[in-house]
């Protein structure tokens, strides 16, 4: 085993270790042993990242199988490592915005008693992500895909004494169920037509098979390339929460606000992103799955981007901004712009992870209150949040010169060139997402910085919050916690231990945008990323980069910029000039409003249709089939036909000789007759 392969396997092992050991020696290394032997580990594999990083910018790949599990026939079942760009960068940023949380949960989860089994799990969580993002096969991506799910599970519901958790983490479970059987479906159909698991020798067959087809109905020919695309989109579509199956996200802010960090910023909802990257070589072969995937992203991106206006709770604000960057990050792989996809993803990542954990950071200031009515004024008892949490809202807003800006731009642009179809409705989604994404993020900065001290108030109802305008300072008085509980203390800025993640999550959210021209015109991901010439947008876009002051400068003049800043002037205008304006507008739109606060009705409807419609079905199944059939027919229909041959025969045995003499004499009668007819 040469060094760099010793490195492969510290990266995902690092975490795993350290895992275990909080999580099965928790009780004896104690609450510190606990959180410095998952985060030096964490460090570890950080830094071990960090050079197969480096190794790989200086042009050295790897492509091996690590063990082979089992030989069936002519297939090897194998956990193996592919290493190149696209992996290296997703193991760097997966194990920097985690080594972030792992610090942060520090001073967040203080108190908690699950203490230790929190860092178990955010640990193990990590090693899930870092195994499906290093595979070389289809085994293992299923493996790390399905692992995060579970971990998901238990981490959403990791306040387990909570209903409203364990509700949560169900649902997001058989969500993904759902996207996860067309996933297993997807990868069925790629061994049973490719023979092997393997994505180098599934990409190089796969334009042998393009012509291929499938009869999915009797006398319908499906393109074998496309249902292979569009099932493992299936699974991307749950992972990555797009539409229709984006339910379970926002309400998996019912966990502690460190995972929901981790979860929405670098690791589980971009998994599906990077496995439609990694496919690129067979989505290549379908523009109907690339449409589709276009499609898809599109509505995710607007409609949710919608919602998050009318959000309160600040961490489902931001949950709705990630599932309208994940649709913005699914456009772009539908328009063959993998490499500006990704490159959001890692972008998105940084700000989105800063604005997750200044949210927590709030969060813990007014002890665990995360409505946003009951904040503003913060700014000046919390610089530091306040700073950082500025620099994720502009790079968010994508204001020229944060990372944000580039890798949104460069979506925008490369949807307007594509051809396929779809795309100008996408175009017209993603620039229309623009002004919403900019106007719900400085909402949420100026009602929880700006403005009056509202969370001087008492504990009033959502009655009372309904009412009062947002910029009402509700009945002063002592500070109160979630139990009502007063403190006589204002809230005052985080300990370093959440500080200093923000600031290091701060700079990226700043600078990571400033390498677009090698990244998306330089051919960075090089073989890892597949695009045929017909779809190649990039290499459109990239004739007109005249490097980033030359796109800062033109940006000024184009339709993103402006709408962006109208966003912000229209979130200032409504929140600081007129406050009285927003409860004005809800009344004024108010069939509008209610569709948004009830997110299009998809919980109403799911739960009816699916959660109702099982217990409609079970009843049916109950009343129907044991009721009626199994104890009435069987069980009960039994006893009464036996009761019923009792019932006759009793007139046969009445117990008077007579009657016994006369069955005599007729039975008599009856064999005469037979032998006489015969």
């Amino acid at each position: 085993m040469t060094k760099m392969q010793l490195l492969y396997l510290i990266v995902p092992l690092a975490p795993l270790a350290g895992a275990l050991a909080a999580g099965l020696f928790g009780w004896a290394i104690g609450r510190r042993g606990a959180h410095w032997v998952t985060i030096l580990l964490m460090a570890v594999s950080t830094a071990a990242s960090g050079v197969v990083f480096m190794d790989v910018l200086d042009g050295n790949t790897y492509n091996g199988a690590v063990y082979t599990w089992l030989t069936s026939g002519n297939v090897r079942f194998e956990i193996g490592f592919l290493i190149d760009r696209l992996s290296a960068t997703m193991m760097l940023v997966v194990n920097f915005v985690s080594l972030m949380v792992h610090v942060y949960t520090i001073g967040y989860m203080a108190d908690d008693p699950g203490y230790q089994r929190f860092f178990s799990y955010i640990s193990l969580f990590t090693f899930s992500m870092l195994m499906l993002v290093m595979a070389n096969n289809f085994l293992q991506l299923f493996f790390g895909w399905e692992a995060v799910g579970l971990l998901s599970y238990l981490l959403i519901g990791f306040w387990y004494t909570r209903p409203t958790a364990i509700h949560a983490n169900l649902k997001a479970f058989l969500v993904n169920r759902v996207g996860d059987f067309g996933f297993l479906l997807g990868i069925a159909l790629v061994l049973m037509y490719f023979g092997t698991l393997d994505y180098a020798a599934v990409f190089a067959n796969a334009r042998t098979l393009a012509a291929n087809t499938i009869e999915i109905l009797p006398g319908e020919a499906w393109s074998l390339m496309t249902v292979i695309c569009i099932l493992l989109f299936v699974g991307a579509m749950g992972k990555s929460a797009q539409f229709p199956l984006h339910v379970w996200l926002p309400d998996s802010m019912e966990g502690p606000t460190p995972i929901s960090a981790l979860i929405h910023a670098a690791t589980m909802v971009t998994a599906g992103i990077f496995m439609v990257a990694r496919m690129s070589p067979l989505y290549e072969l379908s523009e109907t799955a690339l449409s589709v995937v276009m499609v898809i992203g599109a509505i995710t991106a607007l409609f949710m981007a919608l919602v998050a206006i009318v959000q309160n709770d600040i961490k489902r604000v931001v949950a709705y901004s990630t599932l309208s960057q994940l649709g913005y990050m699914t456009v772009a792989l539908g328009a063959s712009a993998y490499a500006a996809g990704i490159f959001h993803l890692v972008t998105h990542a940084f700000f989105k992870a800063l604005l997750f954990l200044g949210a927590g950071s709030v969060i813990i200031a007014l002890h665990h209150e995360q409505d946003m009515r009951r904040m503003g004024g913060l700014r000046k008892y919390m610089p530091v949040t306040y700073w950082t949490v500025l620099i994720g809202a502009i790079s968010s807003a994508g204001i020229p010169g944060f990372a944000g800006f580039f890798s949104k731009d460069a979506i925008i642009e490369a949807v307007r060139l594509s051809k396929l179809p779809g795309s100008d409705f996408a175009y017209l989604a993603v620039l229309s997402c623009v002004f919403v994404t900019a106007l719900y993020t400085f909402r949420l900065l100026l009602m929880t910085f700006h403005g009056p001290e509202r969370f001087h108030a008492l504990r009033a109802g959502p009655e009372e919050l309904e009412k009062a305008p947002e910029h009402t300072d509700l009945r002063p008085g002592g500070f109160h916690d979630d139990h009502g509980a007063g403190h006589g203390h204002a809230p005052h800025e985080s300990p370093a231990v959440v500080t200093v993640p923000l600031i290091l999550l701060a700079i990226p959210s700043v600078c990571a945008g400033w390498v677009i021209g090698p990244v998306l015109f330089g051919g960075y991901f090089g073989n890892a990323i597949a695009v045929a010439p017909g779809h190649d947008v990039l290499a459109e876009l990239g004739k007109s980069f005249h490097g980033v002051p030359g796109m800062m400068a033109h940006a000024l003049s184009t339709a993103p910029f402006w709408l962006a800043v109208a966003g912000i002037g229209t979130a200032v205008y409504l929140y600081r000039v007129r406050p009285d304006l927003p409860g004005a507008i809800k009344e004024k739109f108010g069939l509008l409003y209610t569709i948004l606060d009830r997110k299009y009705g998809f919980d109403e409807a799911y739960q009816w249709l699916f959660g109702d419609g099982a217990v409609r079905f079970g009843t049916g199944l109950w009343k129907g089939g044991d009721v009626a059939v199994i104890d009435g027919v069987f069980v009960n229909g039994s006893a009464r036909a036996v009761g019923w041959i009792a019932s006759v025969i009793r007139y046969l045995q009445s117990g008077f000789i007579y009657h016994y003499a006369f069955a005599m004499i007729i039975g008599i009668l009856v064999l005469l007759t037979m032998i006489f007819l015969a």
